[in-house]
């Protein structure tokens, strides 16, 4: 294979995704119990990853003592949110279930929505999350 070709891909895939925090633990505990997902790999207080049950998706935590939660909705001048996810309920139905299923685990629904197909919800880190039907 000519690695030189300007249309030459390489094999590259996703890995994980990595959300920063400064308390890895509680993090990764929220998203274990939201999710239902197993613990994959820790580095004691600073870095977790976690895994679907499936294999096939991956979030990890990284300590960062200066973390700083964004701000939701972005406001000039604050900390912006740098990544989001999106998490599929499938359906009206498990959208209000989901966002119940979450607040009892930790989150917290954010004061303002945009769409009555999604919800905005923040981790016990701030990260903004949404339920997508």
């Amino acid at each position: 294979m000519d690695n030189n070709r300007k249309d030459f891909v390489p094999q590259i895939e996703l890995g994980s995704v990595v959300l920063d925090s400064n308390d890895v633990k509680t993090l990764s505990d929220f998203y274990i119990r939201m999710l239902g997902w197993e613990k994959e790999y820790e580095e004691e207080g600073i870095w977790i990853s976690i895994v679907s049950k499936a294999k096939g998706a991956r979030i990890s935590f990284q300590s960062n003592e200066d973390y700083l939660p964004p701000v939701w909705p972005e406001e000039e001048g604050k900390q912006q949110q740098m990544v989001h996810l999106d998490f599929s309920v499938g359906s009206k139905e498990n959208l209000e279930a989901a966002v119940q299923h979450a607040l009892a685990c930790g989150a917290v629904k954010a004061k303002d929505q945009y769409s009555d197909h999604w919800v905005v919800m923040l981790d016990p880190a701030g990260h903004p999350f949404c339920f997508v039907e």
